[in-house]
């Protein structure tokens, strides 16, 4: 990141990997409430699915695990934790969006009391949901600590970001260079599944996205 606070390209010749895995189920999930920064937990079937995940992403040796510090994505990092023996660097900056009073209403809740503010964000204008951050200021809160630690690794290494779908989303947009208003276009996270950005001569690339499954590399690209 420059000076200026702008997202830099990676360095040419660099082979980093950032894998960007969602938290597990919880009870406001099923519920389809939007959780935002409430510290929900994680359900058995939370624990299991991340469970699951680690026993597949260790295989790709990760060097570093960061997390959200809300406990439904620390509790998901330590699964993988146990596997690796690394350490959980537990951040504040990767929690999930502040929705302020959208924090605990259902979808339909919302749509119903803020139909006009949710369509507003559904068409990718600036809004702060319930009263609470715009998808900007997440991005500039979450994406400067997923550079940090990527920083820190050695070349051709793997860092693990276990955070939010909201916040991975805004996270990838910015890396990737991205126009806000494009952010939406990335689909959504199944709960435990991640999202994987390569650095390459011209920055960060999107190598895969929404995976549950390890990657196969890639035969022929672009030919």
């Amino acid at each position: 990141m420059s000076a200026t606070g702008e997202v830099t390209a990676g360095r040419p010749g660099r082979g980093r990997r950032v894998i960007l895995w969602r938290h597990g189920q919880t009870a406001w999930n099923v519920e389809r409430r939007f959780q935002g920064s409430t510290d929900v937990a994680l359900t058995e079937t939370g624990v299991a699915q991340a469970r699951r995940a680690a026993g597949l992403l260790v295989h790709l040796r990760p060097d570093a695990i960061v997390a959200s510090d809300l406990a439904r994505a620390a509790d998901t990092a330590a699964e993988l934790s146990v596997l690796t023996g690394l350490e959980v660097a537990l951040e504040e900056g990767l929690r999930e969006t502040y929705a302020g009073v959208w924090q605990g209403l259902t979808h339909e809740e919302i749509i119903a009391r803020y139909g006009d503010e949710y369509a507003a964000w559904k068409r990718g204008e600036p809004v702060r949901r319930g009263g609470g951050e715009l998808e900007t200021e997440v991005a500039d809160r979450a994406a400067p600590v997923v550079l940090r630690h990527a920083e820190k690794l050695p070349e051709d290494g793997t860092l693990v970001v276990v955070s939010h779908g909201g916040t991975i989303r805004t996270t990838i947009g910015r890396l990737l260079g991205l126009e806000p208003h494009s952010w939406e276009s990335l689909g959504g996270l199944t709960n435990c599944c991640w999202s994987v950005l390569g650095e390459g001569a011209r920055g960060w690339r999107l190598l895969e996205h929404n995976a549950g499954t390890l990657p196969e590399p890639v035969l022929g690209d672009d030919v």
